[in-house]
């Protein structure tokens, strides 16, 4: 027997692809090839203690009331409940150029409208125009790619309040070097800062078993440590795949959600011609709380940078630590104070030096060590001192990334290059997730349920 819808990849996007098209029809199967559902953002424990990975916060919050809005959308298209889910919004979160400027954002607009009125007097005018201009898009049809460095530079007559407002949104989502297509800038801006930003209440785990239970309510299937080695096709047509094992899956409909270039190896055993993609490291630092500790408590994400020009670029050196991402995840509404809090830091990295490097086991975590050293250094120059307090820490490389996820280079935005329309070329294979162009929790599930409501259900 043949399934309706085989979906490969147990991240986000093809949960919610699997979900979407189960309330339909139940004989859907996700492959995932590691032990634990959620891809990029998932979890793991160290000393019987849960820790995420890859989740600072979600983007595109939206009160309940707000009918049209990506996340009350994509509830209903999964047949979910807002009441099921209890969301916890930023306090705030601030963008700041050591030596130069600071701004403030939160999940009310105006807080960001008012801190450019006050610190870029001579821009406020432009920003308006530039909010103007972003509302004319039509932002998921292909289009070339537009710089929106370039464009937000003319209009906003202001270098610095350009990288400024770019920085979030490029950490947060861009797969390019200096640089990010217009129309997914205009993707971001909305979603972090006209929208903002918000966490489940609980982990990510959490979250993830609520979905998972929903999927399989509605009869769908998933099989972990299953492998996808081949996709199987006469021509144009998939009509099955193969996995490690050597089992054979028949299926009529099948999703790939682990990016294009990766999905292209299963198709053929011709050499892929990659693209450029930027790689990350992660610090994860838990603190015990004292009386005496300076920590921000009114701050959820601190974007940075302390280098004259900001770069957003693969570095020549293992890790740019000149700038990058501070967050704390407690640092939510409704989220009670423990005695432990976390601190997590991201900065872009080097995929191709941490690959080499990797086959020396001790210089690999002897480098890990210093690089994460360092980035304590710079994360106690911008919160203050916490090094006495710290009771576990761990960190992550674009190799470690490689190793949990499969995607290639250990790239977690993929691609430069995406597919808007899921059409890789064939009649029954699309493609859904990071390389799709949907970015963010919210958009990469969204992305898997636009895929299948576009090219899949209509067929089954």
């Amino acid at each position: 027997m043949k399934i309706p819808l085989l979906v490969i990849g147990g991240g986000l996007s093809g949960l919610a692809a699997a979900v979407r098209v189960a309330r339909f029809i139940p004989d859907v199967l996700i492959l995932e090839k590691h032990s634990r559902i959620g891809g990029l953002n998932s979890y793991f424990y160290r000393n019987k203690t849960l820790y995420e990975t890859g989740l600072h916060a979600i983007t595109n919050y939206a009160s309940a009331g707000e009918k049209t809005a990506p996340l009350n959308r994509l509830l209903r298209q999964l047949k979910l409940k807002r009441n099921d889910f209890s969301f916890c919004q930023q306090y705030q979160s601030e963008v700041t150029f050591l030596n130069c400027e600071s701004l403030l954002f939160s999940n009310d607009f105006r807080l960001l409208e008012t801190q450019i009125h006050r610190k870029f007097p001579q821009c406020i005018d432009n920003f308006q125009k530039l909010l103007i201009l972003l509302d004319s898009l039509d932002l998921f049809s292909p289009t070339p790619f537009r710089s929106a460095k370039k464009i937000l530079t003319e209009t906003l007559g202001d270098k610095l309040l350009t990288d400024m407002l770019l920085c979030p949104l490029m950490y947060y989502g861009s797969s390019h070097e200096n640089d990010m297509d217009l129309n997914q800038f205009a993707i971001m801006f909305q979603a972090i800062y006209l929208q903002g930003m918000f966490r489940p209440l609980g982990s990510i785990k959490t979250f993830l078993d609520q979905i998972i239970n929903h999927y399989q309510g509605f009869g769908g299937s998933i099989r972990k440590n299953a492998e996808v080695i081949r996709i199987l096709h006469n021509n144009r047509t998939v009509f099955g795949v193969e996995l490690a094992t050597g089992e054979i899956i028949e299926c009529e409909q099948l999703l790939s959600t682990i990016g294009y270039d990766e999905t292209r190896r299963l198709i053929s055993d011709e050499p892929v011609s990659l693209q450029p993609r930027l790689g990350f490291t992660e610090a994860i630092y838990e603190v015990k709380t004292v009386e005496s500790s300076k920590l921000p408590e009114d701050k959820t994400i601190i974007f940075y940078n302390n280098s004259e020009k900001f770069s957003y670029k693969r570095p020549d050196d293992f890790v740019d630590h000149s700038s990058g991402v501070i967050c704390f995840p407690a640092n939510f509404h409704g989220i009670k104070k423990r005695n432990v809090s976390e601190i997590r830091a991201t900065h872009l990295a080097n995929y191709t030096k941490w690959k080499t490097i990797s086959s020396n086991r001790d210089k690999y975590k002897a480098l890990k060590a210093a690089s994460s050293h360092k980035t304590l250094a710079c994360v106690e120059n911008i919160v203050g001192n916490f090094s006495s307090n710290i009771v576990y820490q761990n960190s992550f490389t674009p190799v470690t990334i490689e190793r949990y996820t499969a995607k290639i280079d250990g790239a977690i935005y993929g691609r430069p290059e995406k597919i808007k329309d899921g059409y890789i070329g064939f009649t029954n294979l699309f493609l859904a997730g990071t390389d799709q162009g949907f970015l963010g929790i919210v958009g990469s599930m969204l992305s898997g349920v636009s895929i299948v409501n576009q090219h899949v259900l209509p067929k089954l």
